[in-house]
Formats: structure tokens, sequence, C-alpha cells
């Protein structure tokens, strides 16, 4: 087990010059204990910062974890994440929808900064529609220090060549590139991208390794699962970053007989599906986290599972209980998700870790354990957690958590337990207190005018270092899956 996988958090290291005199026989046992620690800080200064693995599901609902209490749907390996690690019940993504909630993750930025505020089109001839070439992703950033990293999955960063993963920091790529995808192989019928003539027709792509579509036999989730495996075994030696961005539960809702078999019991028919492909995903999670023991590398593994955004509960059967709205909504349910983070030895066990935190975040933690360089043109918006969680820096990471939904016109700022929400161009805006209030159901606007004030002070600030969106997205913001899709 390394000692300190940290680079970031060492002392200077020493430098002992050379003695020319003769050291004394009879008193050796003065220089031990200076012998002692150099070597141990020597030891420290040589180990690799962690690898690190990060567990994206996609429209997976607030409530639909055991870790939150869901009750129809056992999800035991995700759970080991919370209780071997750190359990954030107020973790949050950038925003309620898949593809700019995933450009905020993997630049470590408010995408909003940058104008990636769409669900972008399926247009692989377009190097407009994507996360713009001018950012650092954290595989690019990594890549830097010498880690190999891997995508496994939901891509939905562009579709175009030059958008591609391969292209933006990653070494391995197994995936599709669109936002969604059917489930099984039979009904994967077009190998070429530049085939697929509409949003539909790229959920019907053949997978792709690196730039070459691949035929797949079992059900999507599980080759998933089986790469992410095979992706661990191959670079076991390390430093590695592996982005596990599972598609499910994202509809179409299809799912094995396997896994439906495992829920009898939910009449639901859309539930039950839902239930069922939560189930795949934490299957594939526990095949992961037990390929790490084998290898010993579990020590050695920073790890974090966040769902991408809210679950759309009315397309996918989820449950964001006990919070209020769903996947595109500026409130709790929309950007308030599943989060949570193990690194034994480093991280606390079984912490339950109640201030503010965000994707953003991950990228902070990894670039101080790695000692990645910033970038002055584009800081990051992300925090270290580390100190935090470890109780070494009192408070809060974030002064706040925004949000804003440009096509909409809604706002929302976290500060404290107090929330602004704008909800449309134009609404009213509305205050919340979330430490009695998480469902968002009293607004306080009329009465806490001066924490309004506060709050819309931040906004403003926040908002005018933001640009509009660089390219059209999908017509309507509450699309999620073809309406077609069948197995």
């Amino acid at each position: 087990m390394h000692l300190l996988a940290s680079a970031a958090f060492l002392p200077p290291p020493v430098t002992v010059p050379l003695c020319h005199q003769p050291i004394p026989v009879m008193k050796p046992i003065r220089f031990l204990p200076l012998i002692l620690a150099l070597a141990f800080l020597a030891h420290r200064a040589s180990a690799r910062p962690p690898n690190l693995i990060v567990i994206l599901t996609d429209d997976q609902g607030y409530a639909d974890v055991g870790f939150h209490g869901c009750k129809d749907i056992p999800t035991p390996h995700l759970d080991s994440i919370a209780a071997n690690g750190v359990h954030f019940p107020s973790g949050y993504v950038t925003y309620s929808v898949c593809s700019p909630s995933r450009a905020g993750l993997l630049t470590g930025r408010y995408q909003q900064r940058f104008g990636h505020e769409r669900n972008p089109r399926f247009e692989p001839t377009n190097r407009q529609v994507g996360l713009p070439l001018g950012e650092t992703t954290l595989a690019d950033a990594l890549g830097k220090v010498g880690y190999q990293s891997g995508i496994v999955g939901k891509w939905h960063l562009g579709a175009h060549p030059d958008l591609h993963p391969l292209k933006r920091g990653f070494n391995e790529f197994f995936g599709h590139l669109g936002g969604g995808h059917q489930y099984f192989a039979n009904a994967l019928t077009i190998k070429d991208s530049l085939s697929a003539k509409t949003e539909d027709d790229s959920y019907r792509l053949w997978i792709m390794r690196n730039h070459t579509p691949v035929q797949t036999q079992q059900y999507l989730t599980d080759e998933f699962s089986d790469e992410a495996v095979h992706f661990i075994e191959r670079h076991k030696d390390g430093p590695f970053f592996l982005y596990l961005a599972y598609n499910a539960p994202h509809g179409p809702l299809q799912a094995s007989e396997k896994y439906l078999a495992r829920f009898p019991s939910i009449k639901n028919q859309g539930r039950r599906t839902y239930a069922a492909m939560v189930s795949a995903v934490d299957d594939g999670v526990g095949r992961v986290l037990d390929q790490l023991r084998t290898l010993h590398l579990t020590e050695d593994t920073l790890i974090f599972f966040l769902s991408d955004n809210g679950g759309p509960t009315k397309q996918n059967a989820s449950d964001n209980a006990p919070l209020r709205g769903n996947k595109g909504d500026p409130w709790e349910g929309g950007v308030r998700v599943p989060f949570a983070a193990q690194w034994p030895g480093h991280f606390p066990r079984g912490l339950v870790y109640e201030h503010p935190v965000s994707s953003l975040d991950i990228f902070a933690t990894i670039a101080a354990l790695a000692n990645v360089e910033p970038d002055p043109i584009r800081p990051l918006d992300g925090v270290n957690l580390l100190p935090y969680v470890t109780q070494r820096k009192p408070g809060a990471p974030h002064e706040a958590i925004y949000l804003r939904i440009f096509d909409r016109g809604a706002y929302a700022v976290r500060q404290g337990s107090h929330k602004l929400v704008i909800p449309t161009t134009g609404g009213t805006a509305e205050l919340y207190d979330l430490s009695t209030d998480i469902g968002e159901t009293r607004n306080l606007a009329s009465t806490e005018t001066s924490t309004v004030g506060e709050l819309e002070k931040l906004r403003v600030a926040w908002d005018a270092a933001l640009v509009p969106p660089v390219f059209t997205g999908l017509e309507t913001l509450g699309r999620f899956a073809p309406k077609k899709a069948k197995r």
C-alpha cells in the first residue's frame, strides 16, 4: 500500500550532501534515525498518485440506491462505495441534462463558461457540435503526468472525428458517441456513424472500439462491465484513469431476463425494467471492485460514483424522492444526485459529508493528488475534497453551487442551506431552506428578502462570466430517448 499517494501533499525533497569525513564507528546509532527518515521520505516521494475510476450512471434517480434508502432495488456494490468511503448526500452536478453535465465533469469547469449548455445532436460531420476543442479534459491533464486513460460507455460530447475521445486525451475508447443506445446486440444494425441520419439511428450504431465499429454479443451494460474489468487488468501497473460512463438506466427501457427475474414483486413494468437496469449496473460495479481486490489495487484507487443528472421519473420510472423536480429542472431533483467516493486509507470510512460538493470537484481532487499543473487561462471551478473530508480544512468546500439553464431562463444558487431558484425567464425568485425543506415546498422569498438579495448578487456576478450556447441542441429539453425503441 502506498504510504502517501500525492506528491502535492509531500514536504520538499531533502538533499543530503556527501560527507567526506569518516563516520565514527563507535556512534552509528546517532545517524540511524536520520537514515530511516530519509528512506521514508524517499519512499513517499516515489509513490505514484492514485488510479482514478469515475463511475457515472445515466438518469438514475436520487432515491434509487440503497445508501439513500431504496427498498425495491438492491444496490449492494454501489452502497459499498459509500460504506467504505464518503457519502455526499448534497452532491451536485452542473446541469440537469446529460451532455452539459458531462462537459462540466470532464473539464472541472462550469460548462456555461464555454457555451456547452445543450444536448448536442448526433452530427458526425459538424465539429462545432460538442465539447469545444479549446477545453482541457481530465484525460488531457492526467496524460501529461503519466496516466493511461480509457472511457467505457457513453461519450455524448460530439460525434465529429475531431471531437472523438481519442482526440480529447483518452488512450482507449469502447462505447458509443451519441446520447443513448439500444441495449440488445440484434438491434444494432448500423455499422458506420456516417450512415446514421437521425437521432434514432444513432441508437442503433455498432459499438466502437477506438475508431473501429465492432459487433457486440451481450446485453450492453454487461459488455461495458466486461470492458472495464479488462481495462483495469491491462493497466494494473498504472497509474490509470477509467471513466466508466454507463448509459443505463437511460432509455430505452430494456433489460435481459437475467436481471428482470430478480424483481417479480415489482408490478409496474416500467419500474421493474428500470430496476433490472440499475441491478445490471450494480453487478458490473461489483465486478470492477472485485478486480481491484484481486489485483491488490483497492487501496491505490480513488473511486467516485454519481449520476449525470436527476431521474426523468415519467420516462424511465426512476424516483427522486424526497426531492422536487426531475431531469431538466432547476430544482433539487434535476441536479442533486447519488454521490459517493472511496479511497481506503485516505478518505475516511463511513463518513456522511453534509456540505454541498460538486462533480467539478473530481477533476480538482485528482489534479491535486497527481500534481497536475493548473491552467491559468482556464482555472478549475472545482475544489480538492481530500482536506475537507479528512477535516484538515474546516468549513464548506464551495461558497456557492450554481446552475443556469439558458434556453429556459432558469437559475439556481445554493449557499449554505439556502437555495435561490428562478424557474424560468421572467419568473419570480423562489427561496428555500434545504435544511428544513429538502423538497422545496415552502417559498420563503417574501419573508427573507435580504437572503434573496444576497444570493441574487452571487447569481449576477457568476452569470456575468458565462457565454451563450455555442451550438444548436436537441429541439426539446425533455427528450430522453427514441419513442419507438423496442427490444
